[in-house]
């Protein structure tokens, strides 16, 4: 369950988890009802290349996540910019790495 700030009408701060769908909860403080959900930082979602492995990736691990990636962004360089091109300019795509 995802965690939660809130603030209540009487100025306390609160964390708390709950479902996406259920109601804000009455700060525990106080028991007040009015509370308002704050937005400390919106999270990042990364796909491809640029999504981590993991926090302490080792070689293995970055090569498997480098042979799933790049077929994926040769084929879209291919159709972009046609086949001569990407052996031209990019030759380390043409790599397998398997």
């Amino acid at each position: 369950m995802p965690l939660y700030d809130y603030n209540c009408a009487n100025g306390h701060a609160f964390e708390t988890r709950h479902g996406f769908n259920d109601p804000a909860p009455a700060c525990p403080v106080c028991g007040e009802a009015d509370v308002r959900r704050v937005i400390t930082s919106a999270p990042s979602v990364m796909h491809g290349v640029s999504a981590p492995v993991s926090k302490y990736a080792g070689k293995d691990e970055l090569r498997a996540k480098w042979s799933e990636e790049t077929p994926k962004l040769r084929e879209q360089l291919v159709k972009k910019l046609g086949e001569d091109t990407v052996n031209t300019y990019a030759p380390s795509l043409n790599t397998h790495y398997d």
